[in-house]
């Protein structure tokens, strides 16, 4: 599986370019964290609203 990896990227860094490559990579890390950042923010949410209705 790693050397698919290795594959695609070595031909992505061909057609489109070091740069360009670089910063697709860039956009798919900062997606990730994102999304991290949004599903921890939601499960945040939902336990303060768990604990106030149990609270009570």
């Amino acid at each position: 599986m790693p050397i698919l990896l290795i594959i695609l990227l070595a031909i992505l860094i061909a057609q489109v370019g070091f740069w360009d490559t670089l910063a697709a990579l860039f956009g798919a890390v900062a997606l990730v964290v994102l999304f991290l950042l949004v599903l921890a923010a939601a499960i945040a949410i939902g336990a303060y609203l768990l604990f106030r209705r149990v609270w009570r």
